[in-house]
């Protein structure tokens, strides 16, 4: 057997380099678009030296935050739509903990990303060492055991060989269209360097070829039975149908049985915004439109969604329904006591339409749906061109309109070029209402772990992604505090952003839901926060962000934001537009209930007042 002498590091990034996954569209590509990399005395010698190696068909990328690049590898492998991914390499201790909130975030949304962190000898022999976490009961315990609730799979090499079973099956769980998650193998520095005589034939990989598991013939006649005796069926799209790439057929089937198609954050863009039977975003941030169907609805088709509460307004929006999940998880196809069909999205959506045959929808509820569709269109054009009046500061849905309608007058077409990031606070609402996606991708909502500090980050890894595409990051100023090193990246690696941040002075969301409980403004507005002997806080972004290098400038009005967007989109590098806006409006229409933990007992009428009303919603809640 021919064998090559390597240090497991070597062998892994050799193995990397090699790997190649088809393209849904049938080409065939690298399936790890590279590594990011903040080098340390746990990566530096060994890893980084086979990185150096292999930075031809193996890409290093240098980054300046270990979650920022994290955050960047995720948004990277959810542009494209999980066929393909990044490994992110950090030093043991704070290089490595500082993944573990974007490994969450990989985790809650399903989506795969190959950490790498390093980690303390496994001779033990000049422990404790620089960053070392010692634990007093466990001695085989690192810093690095903290992945282990957030991945879909952890493995410790601590011999060289160990990396031939470990390494193969990270990428399977990777691959695995049900299990697909983060997955962190932890390498000791002392065994990265360690040699081994690996199998020639392991540096040979097949192509990855992503699987479409069908369904099974039992539950696919009960769930043909359930819709047939439907006749006022909604499709909620999640993720999965993205992920699937199963747009064309949810269209398809949408059309042939008359069902109208409401979205949730991870569904968005899976259908184009100004299909006919496109009712739009559902749930607590959903338009009037889709909640009203929702609430109407008597078999609600939940196609490749998690249910998470706020699509579900906490399980109280479509109690009158029963409920069928398509999913390719049985895991989530199997909540609430729905009807499950465990299936790959367009695969479930291909049989049930043969096991269908003729049904459709009552004629009646497809013609609402689609009247209701399109008088929601037009709401959103009346809200996202509204003028604000002089003198008064604008809010999101104003900003929204703005940048997409900067599109049209640079004489493109408004949603089909842009990709949309966003995360946190009041922004994930109103674009989730509001932004106009043509296209599967165009919409890029990090809403399952909802994490501040994702959106700059983010936009760097779906430029990798989508280069040919304008990547527009919406992010409130709170979110911006909390991470914005990556700004300096998207300039050190050449991949133009452009970032619009929306200055409302402080957590502006949440302080409307502290005071919307029943609780007094405190502690979330930055004028409200100004102890004894400090001082009010006076953040320049723009400069700011130019500081970092970027082209910045501070818009006084949307008529400024609007011409300065024309700008930033005829510049090859990254562009920060600052605009102050107000938390006090947001979009009235639409909305449902969501469940808050309100105190049972307090001194405050307000409170008292807000939990009696929880009370009384919580008896709509599905049980």
């Amino acid at each position: 057997m021919k064998t090559l002498r390597l240090t497991m590091a070597q062998a892994l990034t050799k193995y990397l380099a090699a790997l190649r996954v088809e393209m849904d569209d049938g080409s065939i590509q690298p399936y790890c678009g590279g590594v990011f990399a903040i080098f340390g005395h746990g990566n530096v010698a060994a890893f980084g030296e086979a990185l150096w190696a292999e930075r031809a068909q193996l890409p290093t990328y240098r980054a300046h935050n270990e979650q920022g690049m994290a955050h960047a590898a995720v948004a990277y492998a959810k542009a494209h739509l999980r066929q393909r991914i990044m490994a992110v390499s950090t030093s043991i201790g704070p290089g490595a903990t500082n993944m573990v909130t974007a490994a969450a975030v990989a985790h809650v949304n399903r989506i795969p990303v190959l950490l790498l962190p390093g980690d303390t000898f496994a001779t033990r022999a000049p422990d404790p060492v620089l960053q070392q976490v010692e634990n007093f009961q466990q001695g085989d315990v690192s810093a690095n055991d903290v992945f282990r609730p957030v991945t879909r799979y952890f493995d410790r090499i601590t011999r060289p060989e160990q990396l031939l079973t470990a390494l193969p099956r990270a990428i399977q769980v990777m691959t695995d269209p049900a299990n697909c998650g983060p997955v962190c193998l932890a390498l000791p520095q002392d065994v990265q360097a360690h040699a081994f005589d690996y199998p020639a034939s392991f540096f040979e990989p097949e192509v990855i070829r992503l699987r479409r598991p069908p369904t099974d013939a039992h539950e696919l006649r009960r769930a043909a039975a359930l819709l047939k005796s439907a006749k006022r069926p909604l499709i909620v799209a999640g993720g999965g149908v993205l992920y699937s790439q199963a747009s064309a057929g949810l269209r398809a089937f949408a059309e042939q049985f008359g069902i109208p198609v409401v979205e949730s954050h991870g569904g968005k863009s899976a259908l184009e915004w100004d299909h006919p039977l496109n009712l739009g975003a559902i749930g607590v941030d959903g338009g009037p439109a889709a909640n009203a169907l929702a609430r109407d609805a008597d078999v609600v088709f939940a196609v490749g969604t998690r249910l998470q509460d706020f699509t579900t307004g906490s399980h109280a929006l479509f109690t009158a329904a029963r409920l069928l999940s398509l999913n390719v998880q049985p895991f989530d196809a199997g909540k609430w006591s729905g009807t499950a069909l465990v299936a790959d999205a367009r695969v479930g959506l291909e049989q049930l339409t043969s096991a269908l045959g003729g049904w459709t929808a009552d004629a009646a509820w497809t013609q609402r749906a689609k009247r209701e569709a399109a008088d929601w269109v037009q709401t959103v054009t009346t809200l996202t061109t509204h003028v604000p009046e002089p003198g008064t500061l604008p809010y999101d849905a104003e900003v929204i309109g703005a940048v997409r309608d900067s599109l049209n007058d640079a004489g493109g077409n408004s949603g089909t070029h842009d990709v949309a990031v966003g995360a946190s606070g009041t922004l994930p609402a109103e674009l989730h209402k509001l932004w106009r996606a043509s296209s599967p991708g165009n919409y890029h909502m990090e809403y399952g772990y909802s994490c501040m500090g994702y959106e700059i980050a983010g936009a760097v890894g779906v430029k990798m992604a989508r280069p040919q595409q304008e990547v527009i990051a919406f992010v409130g100023d709170g979110s911006y505090m909390m991470a914005n090193s990556e700004l300096a990246t998207s300039l050190l690696l050449g991949k133009k952003l452009i970032v619009v941040v929306l200055d409302n002075r402080g957590y502006g969301c949440i302080q409307r839901l502290q005071t919307a409980t029943g609780s007094a403004r405190f502690n979330n507005l930055l004028d409200d926060c100004v102890v004894e002997g400090g001082e009010a806080s006076k953040i320049d972004f723009a400069m700011h962000a130019a500081s970092m290098g970027a082209d910045a400038v501070h818009v006084k009005n949307v008529a400024e934001l609007k011409s300065a967007m024309a700008r930033a989109r005829a510049a090859t590098r990254t562009q920060v537009l600052v605009i102050d806006t107000t938390h006090t409006r947001t979009t009235q229409e639409g909305g449902c209930w969501w469940e808050v933990g309100i105190p049972e007992v307090s001194a405050r009428p307000e409170v008292q007042a807000a939990h009696a009303e929880l009370a009384a919603a919580k008896q709509d809640q599905r049980v």
